[in-house]
């Protein structure tokens, strides 16, 4: 397994985006200043942190409010066998909320929370950036 970001799930995704590649100087992935998704990464390290719409997570989960009442962040853990992985959680007591099924056509992805209601993304990554 391995950390491959911290999502925040954002409401003015412009500000946000300002606010970590020209405040705190993260290195943005694409550009996408109007979001709905953007990495950045620091200088160093693998792990980066990500914004995401708030109202784009709502549409995948059906259950977040477009409210900065709802979640707030994502932890996000690549795995390589991601049905193998959710039935293992799963026998130890874990409960999906969502799949595991695709996100895009590059990953497949399954949603569940921890005990104090934190969402925790797990991606299989199906292809990789060339």
């Amino acid at each position: 397994m391995e950390l491959a970001q911290v999502r925040l799930l954002v409401s003015d995704f412009a500000a946000c985006y300002r606010f970590y590649a020209e405040v705190l100087g993260l290195k943005p992935q694409s550009g996408a200043t109007a979001g709905p998704y953007e990495k950045f990464s620091p200088a160093t390290g693998s792990a980066g942190i990500a914004l995401q719409d708030r109202s784009m997570m709502a549409e995948v989960l059906n259950e977040l409010g477009g409210t900065a009442t709802g979640h707030r962040s994502l932890v996000v853990l690549r795995v390589d066998d991601l049905d193998t992985y959710c039935e293992e959680i799963a026998a130890r007591g874990a409960v999906l909320l969502r799949g595991p099924s695709p996100m895009t056509d590059r990953m497949r992805a399954a949603h569940l929370k921890d005990p104090e209601g934190n969402l925790v993304e797990l991606q299989e990554w199906l292809l990789l950036r060339g």
